[in-house]
């Protein structure tokens, strides 16, 4: 009998699922997973250099999918992907992309596109109903990085970003009979969101994740933006469709202080906290049970001392654990309120523990469930918290074996709070790895999807087949084999959890009150 059913879901491989029709069938509870982080247009932000490869481009695979000219042409060139790669700016790799993909795209390449859209049709057939789009942008990185095509302006990217997700969008309708007839719609509103998913359709929220949001640097402490461009900032990107939103990403703005990277991401984004800010990040030892990422190493390196400006000398950090010093700021105050009066969710990701644990108190205050962690950068004593107040809370994605471990660590938060579902942020495209392969790992193929619907054999795209017992996620792809790996380590409860992460969000999201 078994035979008989895999050769059945076989013979229909990467089909359609089955949609409901009726508008009846749009209002009841939906099934399926979500992605609550990822970039899918991260290669129009940072100068338009930095990432090579496109999610899809009208003239076709051939166009969309190759490599970044200055990679040619043995990758000798392409430091900051060996870098980011390897640890060392010297490398090689083959950049033909299209259509042998031989280097890329794989796991740990995070200069080559992740998402390509047939590779994220493949995870919507897995069963992914909902992704948040974070469109995403940071001007000192730009400003750093040689070679550029586009503005270093944040909100610039912004809007490019959100221009090129309807686009996409657009696209995808060509090529499914014409408009609104794609898989792929983007959603302003749970019921919207809701009623797509019942079509069996993808719905895509658009968020905004950046550093300097509306403009909102700060030099010395000194803020650069007021309550009124805050004000015309959130009109702005809620009229580009944006529902969730960070208030602070990577360094210190004039809304919040940030949480800390460790190691020598963090000693390049400390840098980057001083260009942007005037002032390496400020720690002390924490008192209390929260806390940021300890900064590491507590010396840095005598390296960066040429970066620095007149009079400005290394900081030398005291024992971890370590806290920010600084908040959230009375403009972030104001930003968050600004968001709680337009329905949208606050991502509390990035934020330092002071200043999470103060946009916490101003949610509760206001009894307000529109709250999430997104992708694990957030201090998970907060995660009670965030599920009491109705909120959310998705993992980074890691690894089989360490995803499960976060899935039955928050497990029993979930349980006391009522509120079943949990969901990944796989940060596609949001230069980190893509969760690598698991050592013993044996997804047998063909595998059925969650609910038995589909079919998946290993996925191919032009002349290149991958493994993921092999290779991990290479790609977006190959989301439905990591989630299968889970599965059989993790249990079908996992996947029940999993399955009810769309409906989590929803229930989030319409909880709020514009």
């Amino acid at each position: 009998m078994i035979r008989r059913f895999l050769a059945v879901l076989a013979a229909f491989s990467l089909l359609a699922l089955s949609a409901p029709t009726s508008s009846a069938a749009s209002q009841q509870p939906v099934s399926g997973f979500i992605d609550a982080h990822s970039h899918l247009m991260s290669y129009e932000a940072f100068g338009g250099k930095l990432l090579c490869g496109k999610p899809f481009d009208p003239g076709g695979i051939s166009r969309a999918l190759v490599d970044c000219l200055d990679h040619h042409p043995n990758g000798e060139a392409a430091w900051f992907e060996n870098f980011t790669r390897t640890g060392s700016p010297v490398g090689t790799h083959d950049p033909t992309g299209w259509p042998t993909f031989k280097s890329w795209p794989a796991n740990d390449s995070l200069t080559h596109q992740q998402a390509y859209y047939t590779w994220i049709e493949r995870a919507w057939r897995g069963g992914l109903r909902i992704m948040v789009n974070d469109l995403v942008a940071n001007r000192q990185l730009c400003e750093i990085y040689p070679l550029k095509s586009n503005s270093c302006d944040e909100m610039a990217s912004i809007r490019l970003e959100a221009q090129r997700t309807y686009e996409m969008q657009d696209y995808i309708d060509q090529q499914n009979g014409g408009a609104g007839q794609g898989w792929f719609r983007v959603v302003k509103s749970p019921d919207e969101a809701r009623a797509v998913i019942g079509a069996g359709k993808l719905a895509v929220v658009l968020g905004i994740e950046t550093s300097e949001p509306f403009g909102c640097r700060q030099t010395l402490g000194i803020p650069h933006c007021t309550k009124a461009q805050i004000d015309r900032g959130l009109d702005e990107a809620y009229a580009l469709g944006v529902r969730s939103m960070f208030v602070c990403h990577k360094y210190d703005n004039a809304l919040c202080g940030v949480r800390f990277d460790s190691g020598t991401q963090g000693v390049i984004v400390n840098l980057g906290n001083l260009l942007s800010s005037g002032r390496f990040w400020q720690a002390r030892t924490c008192t209390g049970p929260e806390h940021d990422n300890t900064i590491t190493p507590a010396v840095l390196p005598p390296e960066l001392a040429r970066w620095l400006p007149p009079g400005v000398n290394l900081p030398v950090y005291g024992p971890g654990p370590h806290c920010n010093t600084r908040g959230l700021t009375s403009l972030g105050e104001y930003m968050i309120k600004g968001m709680m009066q337009r329905g949208m969710i606050v991502e509390i990701d990035h934020m330092s523990a002071k200043a999470a644990g103060q946009a916490l108190t101003l949610l509760e205050g206001a009894n307000y469930p529109g709250v999430i962690s997104s992708h694990s950068w957030a201090d998970p004593s907060y995660f009670q918290r965030i599920y009491r107040l109705g909120g959310m809370v998705t993992s980074y994605g890691h690894g089989a074996e360490g995803f499960a471990n976060t899935w039955r660590e928050t497990k029993p938060l979930r349980d006391a709070a009522g509120k079943p579902g949990f969901g990944y942020g796989l940060d596609a495209n949001g230069l980190g790895p893509l969760p690598g392969r698991r050592a013993g790992s044996a997804v047998g193929y063909p595998f059925a999807s969650y609910d038995g619907s589909v079919a998946f054999d290993r996925q191919t795209t032009g002349q290149r087949t991958w493994d993921y017992n092999a290779e991990g996620v290479a790609n977006y792809g190959l989301v439905p084999d990591w989630i299968e790996d889970i599965r059989s380590i993790a249990g079908p409860e996992f996947i029940q959890d999993m399955a009810q992460g769309a409906e989590s969000y929803l229930r989030t999201w319409a909880a709020v009150k514009r």
